[in-house]
C-alpha cells in the first residue's frame, strides 16, 4: 500500500516528551488552592521532585508530560492511542492535581472528555475510574510506592485497550457482537475527540497537536475509509499493509451513518491543520476504488477455483455426477419369495 505514515515511530520530532510550562490557566485544577505548600524540605515537595525525575527518564514513547514551575501541584499528560485498539492515533489528555496530603493520598485526575464517554472507565464529565487512584475496587494507591508513571501506564494499558467493552464491571457475558458494536462507537467518538482537539488544543500542547495530526492524518483518514468499506475490522488497521481482504467485515448501518457524518468534518479539520492534505482526497478515493476492484477480482478467482475443484471431483467420480443429476442406476430389489 502506498499511503504510509509520515512519522512511523510516532515520536515527536520537535516536542520534548517531558518539559516545563508556565501557563496553567486552562488546567482542570487551576483554581484548586494548594499554593501554601512551598517548603523545599516538605515531603510533598521532595516526592514531586522524585516524580519528575522518574517521568523524565522513563516515559514510554507514546506519553508526553508537562509540569509547571509555579504550580508543582499540577501536571498535564497526553497519551497517544495504541495501534491495535479503537483509540489508535488519537490523543487523550489527563490533568493531574496533587493534594496537600500527597503522597499519602493519590493524585486527582481528570480526563479531557469534551462531553464524550469513550470508555467505561472514562466518564463524559472527565471522571476517571481506576483502582490505583482509589476510585474503583482493586489494587489501590500505595504511599511512597505508587507513582504517576504507574498511573499513566495503567491508563494506557488497562483503560485504552483493544476491547474496552469488557472494562464495564457489569458485563458478565463474553459477546463478540456487543464488543464489536461498542468498539465501533468508540472509534467514532475518538474521531470526534480529534475534531475538538484541533479546534481547541490544550495549552502548552498546541504545537504537539498540530504536528501529531499532520504526521498521522493520512493514516487516520485511510483507516476511516477502510473501516467504512469493511476491508478491516475497526481498530485493526495497520499502516502500509494491503487492504485487500479474503472476506469483508460486516459494517453496521449505525457505524456507517455516524462515520459518514463525521468523516467530512474530520477531513476538513485535518486539511485546515495541514493544507497539503487537499490533494490526498483524490489519492485516497483512487486507493479505495483500486482496493474494491482487487477485492472483486480476488473473490471471483476464489469462486472460479472452487467451481473448478467441484468439477474435478465430478469428473473423477462419474457415479457421483449421475447421482446428482438423478440418472444413476438404481440396484434392483429382490423379494424374499424370488430368493427362495
Amino acid at each position: 500500500m502506498e499511503l504510509c505514515l509520515q512519522n512511523p515511530n510516532g515520536i515527536s520530532k520537535k516536542f520534548p516528551q517531558f518539559d516545563t510550562a508556565t501557563d496553567a490557566s486552562d488546567h482542570s485544577y487551576f483554581n484548586s488552592n494548594n499554593t501554601l505548600i512551598t517548603s523545599t524540605d516538605s515531603l510533598f515537595y521532595k516526592t514531586i521532585m522524585k516524580e519528575w525525575k522518574i517521568l523524565d527518564k522513563n516515559l514510554p514513547p507514546s506519553i508526553y508530560v508537562r509540569i509547571y514551575e509555579n504550580r508543582i501541584d499540577l501536571l498535564r499528560a497526553v497519551i497517544i492511542g495504541a495501534s491495535g485498539t479503537p483509540y489508535h492515533d488519537g490523543l487523550f489528555f489527563f490533568d493531574f492535581f496533587f493534594p496537600a496530603e500527597y503522597p499519602y493520598t493519590p493524585p486527582r485526575v481528570k480526563y479531557t472528555a469534551f462531553g464524550l464517554r469513550i470508555n467505561p472507565n472514562l466518564y463524559d464529565t472527565g471522571y476517571l475510574c481506576l483502582s490505583i487512584l482509589n476510585t474503583w475496587p482493586g489494587p489501590s494507591w500505595q504511599p511512597n510506592v505508587s507513582t504517576v508513571l504507574q498511573v499513566l501506564v495503567s491508563i494506557q494499558g488497562l483503560v485504552l485497550n483493544e476491547e474496552p467493552f469488557y472494562n464495564e464491571p457489569l458485563v458478565l457475558i463474553n459477546s463478540s457482537y456487543l464488543s464489536k458494536k461498542y468498539t465501533d462507537n468508540v472509534f467514532v467518538l475518538s474521531c470526534r475527540t480529534m475534531i475538538f482537539l484541533l479546534q481547541k488544543p490544550p495549552k502548552n500542547f498546541e504545537d504537539f497537536v498540530v504536528e501529531h495530526f499532520r504526521d498521522h492524518g493520512r493514516r487516520i483518514l485511510t483507516a476511516c475509509k477502510a473501516y467504512m468499506n469493511g476491508y478491516v475490522r475497526v481498530g485493526k488497521y495497520q499502516d502500509c499493509e494491503s487492504l485487500v481482504c479474503d472476506r469483508k467485515v460486516k459494517v453496521s448501518s449505525t457505524f456507517l451513518s455516524s462515520m459518514t457524518s463525521y468523516y467530512a468534518i474530520l477531513f476538513s479539520s485535518f486539511v485546515k491543520n495541514d493544507p497539503s492534505l487537499n490533494d490526498f482526497r483524490v489519492q485516497l478515493n483512487e486507493l479505495m476504488e483500486k482496493t474494491e476492484r482487487e477485492y472483486i477480482e480476488k473473490t471471483k478467482f476464489k469462486e472460479s477455483k472452487f467451481m473448478n475443484w467441484i468439477y474435478g471431483i465430478f469428473k473423477k467420480f462419474p457415479m457421483l455426477n449421475r447421482c446428482v443429476k438423478g440418472n444413476a442406476a438404481v440396484p434392483e430389489t429382490v423379494s424374499l419369495s424370488e430368493r427362495e
